[in-house]
């Protein structure tokens, strides 16, 4: 199995603006080149704002394109959970939200004529033991009192494989393939008009009260107001709210193409995609190749600034494990390639946008669910700077300018969540 360097998601892209020299003027200027910063600069360009993207790599080179390849309108909590958390009419606005966020990236690839593989097939929440089965099922009721499409399904009816004893399947959304995609956005991006300075970091950024400055390696930007959206790598920033982010490498392994009948032998005749209901999921979907691709379950925590690596072979080897574990009818199918990549997780684990000072907007709508939703808020927070009124789903996760918890994401606690979820396995294995 070959690990992929960090730095080889896609082909080298064709080049926008060179790395900035010198110092520039203007209106306003995004930080950092992910799904959300691209889609609030096409935004503010399609309004007449003179608009400067900065991005330290290339545009969608970050988490946008490390995605597992779903778009989703789940919220990384825990759904019962947040049913005892959260007011009702709190959480049927997130739902309302996620479900938004969905349609807006649907949109987006119709709209720029993005050739990525889309398919609107929704998600199943699956269940691999009788526990999760139950836990399911009271997911699905919170979810259908929140408003959410979400129904509950069991085994082989719903065309999961064995082994899968159900979930919940939620009829929005799909899946495509990351990478394809935000390459078409940045085409779009570049082809708007944005002034894109790819390969160049923002060193800090100061709010002068009068507007915005912006550090870089070359030179300097000055604007009337600033946008960060740069997830992961936001602590790296001295003016963003402290705690806003955590860093997680997450990891993804494919397979090598899986005729039809081989998974239809094993029950996966809906080929649904499928993420488990353990306390760090597990995915899998099937690609327009054929092949298999499956990850997350075992993550790691970092530090800013943030390297450049390749995923853990311990990790890539236990992704694998647990694919035999899944489905042991395939354990003769032998895995191609492991990559990854660093994603921003919040203190509260849900969405969030808000102000960092008067001058400066940040959103960090992620948390391994942000491919559609820091898109969606992206534009949102474009509309925000340009003086509209709070929108209803950029109010659902409005900040303001209150203070994160220190998180409780750490590597401990990772570990030991994924010990929790193999003891489950196991008991699971003796009961099932």
């Amino acid at each position: 199995m070959k690990l992929i360097d960090d730095t080889g998601w896609a082909a080298t892209p064709a080049t926008a603006e060179p790395s900035l020299i010198g110092d520039i003027d203007c209106d306003v200027v995004i930080i950092g080149g992910g799904g959300g910063g691209m889609s609030a600069a096409l935004r503010l360009v399609e309004k007449g704002v003179d608009t400067v993207l900065l991005e330290a790599k290339t545009l969608g080179w970050g988490a946008t394109s490390r995605n597992a390849g779903y778009i989703t309108n789940s919220i990384a909590a825990d759904p019962e959970m947040l049913g005892f958390l959260l007011k009702r009419e709190r959480l049927r606005d997130l739902y309302r939200y996620a479900e938004n966020a969905v349609h807006f990236a649907e949109d987006a690839i119709t709209h720029h004529g993005i050739d990525c593989g889309y398919q609107q097939e929704g998600i199943v929440m699956a269940a691999v033991s009788k526990g999760q089965l139950r836990h399911a099922r009271r997911n699905a009721k919170v979810m259908a009192a929140a408003g959410s499409s979400a129904e509950f399904v069991e085994g082989r009816a719903a065309g999961l494989p064995d082994g899968f004893l159900g979930g919940v399947r939620e009829g929005v959304g799909g899946t495509l393939n990351p990478g394809e995609f935000v390459l078409g956005l940045r085409a779009a991006t570049i082809a708007a008009g944005v002034r894109v300075y790819e390969h160049t970091l923002a060193r800090d950024v100061t709010d002068t009260g009068g507007g915005v400055t912006v550090e870089t390696p070359d030179g300097r930007i000055r604007a009337r107001k600033a946008l960060l959206t740069t997830n992961a790598n936001s602590n790296g920033l001295s003016i963003a709210p402290k705690h806003l982010a955590s860093p997680v490498w997450t990891s993804l392994v494919e397979t090598e193409p899986v005729a039809p009948e081989r998974l239809d032998e094993i029950g996966w005749t809906s080929r649904a995609p499928m993420v488990t209901l353990h306390m760090i999921i597990e995915s899998y979907r099937i690609t327009p190749r054929g092949t298999i691709v499956f990850g997350t379950r075992r993550v790691q925590t970092g530090r800013n600034p943030l390297p450049d690596r390749t995923p853990a072979r311990n990790v890539a080897d236990d992704l694998v494990r647990g694919f035999h574990d899944r489905f042991p009818g395939l354990r003769d199918v032998k895995p191609q390639q492991a990559w990854g990549g660093w994603i921003g997780m919040s203190s509260t684990w849900l969405p969030a946008a808000g102000e960092a000072s008067d001058n400066v907007l940040y959103s960090l709508a992620c948390n391994g669910h942000g491919f559609a939703q820091a898109q969606y808020v992206g534009q949102l927070l474009a509309d925000r700077i340009g003086g509209a009124p709070l929108h209803d789903d950029l109010a659902a996760i409005w900040h303001g300018r209150k203070r994160f918890w220190p998180s409780l994401v750490s590597g401990p606690a990772l570990y030991a969540a994924w010990l929790a979820d193999r003891a489950s396995d196991r008991l699971a294995a003796l009961t099932n």
